[in-house]
């Protein structure tokens, strides 16, 4: 019995040793391994702490930036959203790394690697899943289709796509139109009884986006969705803290304040939207919205089966990218207009020669509103949705002159892009919507607020489409003006949207 006690002591330490030895080998040796191999190409960055990384460097250089808000309205902005892309190239210069844990963000600027590495059909860049190896990171869209990668996503994607083919999509305008009308028709009741008021538009057009997506997705209400969003403001800051911190493996299931309140969120959202579908599934079952297609493919015995949970997921990720997209891209857009008022007559002149003044904007007419789409393309450039896009190398790779293992996170710099003179010109900084009249084109990879290549947003086709409706139906009525209780403070949460809201005057025409 002692030899037998014995024998499991020692199978134990060993076992023990094992994991030890196998941690040390994944959070030291292999970092270290790398580090040298950057540096042997001059790839350099911020020194790296043991096991952490630079994350709470990251974070530090993002408070400093968001706690002053920028002296003026203008849009050179990246040193506010993105500081680590003006501070860190300064000292190290282009590409350089920087490390979140035990793994390397290689960040490189430029159209030709962005277009090399989002277009490539060799399987040798991966979609980098949301949040890194940090399972709570990912709370806030689940195995979404934002979050998967390889066949699950490809199986995912062929469901949803047809969801938002621009057909479909045009479909919507008539119940896109009736949900806008009813929010100008609020306007319109402040403006008996007064001359001039304001709005914050940000939260107008976040209430918007949210009625439209639950209507024309999940023949739902903004009212039925709104617990929905309002758990998903919360779990947006503890997600956000998780993706800049270390995980360390199995800390989720420690019961911190934090952590229970992550359960808590996670748990409320889908039992929520459990609820919805099984209220909104009946008359959706023989629907082309997402939900109805989804809920076909979750009865479908040939190919591929999408379940219930499955669902669940794809309702998160929706319910976030899809309202917070289009809701800050209308907001940068009315404040670029108020700011550049000869911009905004041009709109609205357009609008109304093309639309009337009374007349809503149909699927037929839409596609003449040349100016008003100029207008959120180079609200796009200016202030994307993201700031920047990843991709996780699956194999050691040759990018140019640069050799990039396996398993590195190429960070590409969506703003970075967007902002370059050589690409855009002196004046990249400036509001010029012209860049994007009829016949000017860039090279793919120097524009891409949606992404490029298969992994392009999904919902792209809905996010213009109802942009351009109701910034149409805005201008159709009323004229705007920056407030001057307006603070420019953009910063980035994980979309680009102002900090203290976006307050702007507004009056009936």
């Amino acid at each position: 019995m002692g030899t037998l006690a014995a024998v499991l002591l020692l199978a134990g330490l060993l076992a023990a040793l094992a994991y030890v030895l196998r941690v040390a080998h994944s959070l030291l040796w292999v970092p270290y391994r790398l580090e040298r191999r950057f540096r042997r190409q001059g790839i350099r960055g911020p020194p790296r702490r043991l096991v952490v990384g630079n994350g709470s460097d990251w974070v530090a250089l993002l408070a400093a930036a968001k706690s002053t808000p920028l002296p003026s309205f203008h849009h050179a902005v990246i040193d506010r959203v993105a500081p680590h892309y003006r501070v860190w190239p300064a000292q190290y210069g282009w590409p350089f790394v920087f490390w979140l844990g035990p793994r390397p963000r290689l960040v490189i600027s430029g159209p030709e690697v962005a277009k090399a590495v989002l277009t490539d059909s060799t399987g040798a860049f991966n979609k980098a899943t949301t949040g890194g190896t940090n399972p709570q990171a990912r709370q806030l869209i689940g195995e979404g289709l934002v979050g998967l990668s390889g066949e699950t996503w490809a199986h995912h994607r062929r469901v949803i796509a047809p969801a938002f083919n621009m057909e479909r999509v045009k479909g919507w305008i008539p119940e896109m139109s009736s949900i806008i009308s009813s929010m100008l028709d609020k306007w319109e009741v402040q403006g008996k009884t007064r001359t001039e008021f304001e709005i914050d538009v940000h939260k107008e057009f976040h209430t918007l986006g949210g009625d439209v997506l639950s209507c024309v997705a999940f023949g739902s209400s903004y009212e039925e969705g709104k617990r929905v969003f309002q758990l998903q403001e919360e779990q947006i800051e503890l997600v956000i803290l998780a993706m800049r911190t270390f995980y360390f493996p199995g800390f989720r299931f420690i019961p911190t304040k934090k952590n229970r309140r992550r359960h808590y969120l996670n748990q409320e959202i889908r039992n929520s939207l459990r609820k919805l579908i099984e209220i909104n599934g009946l008359k959706c079952e023989d629907s082309k919205n997402l939900l109805g297609l989804m809920l076909s493919a979750s009865k479908t015995d040939n190919g591929f089966k999408m379940g219930v949970e499955e669902i669940i997921d794809e309702c998160k990720t929706f319910y976030f990218a899809g309202k917070e997209t289009t809701a800050n891209l209308l907001t940068w857009a009315t404040l670029l207009l108020a700011l550049h008022k000869e911009w905004q007559d041009k709109a609205r002149d357009e609008v109304h020669q093309v639309c009337g003044k009374y007349e809503h904007p149909t699927a037929e007419n839409l596609s003449g509103l040349k100016i008003v789409n100029m207008v959120l393309k180079e609200t796009l450039r200016l202030y994307p949705p993201a700031s920047f896009v990843n991709r996780t190398t699956t194999r050691d790779v040759k990018l140019g002159k640069l050799d990039i293992p396996a398993g590195t996170q190429i960070n590409l710099p969506i703003i970075d892009i967007h902002h370059d003179v050589d690409i855009w010109g002196a004046n990249a900084e400036e509001f010029d919507p012209s860049r994007f009249a009829d016949g000017k084109s860039y090279h793919l990879g120097a524009y891409f607020p949606f992404g490029i290549g298969p992994a392009i947003c999904v919902g792209q086709n809905l996010a213009m489409v109802e942009a351009k409706l109701a910034l149409a139906m805005v201008l159709q009525g009323f004229a705007f003006d920056v407030s001057p209780s307006y603070v420019h403070a953009p910063m980035s949460v994980m979309t680009l949207q102002p900090q203290y809201g976006a307050q702007v005057l507004v009056r009936k025409i």
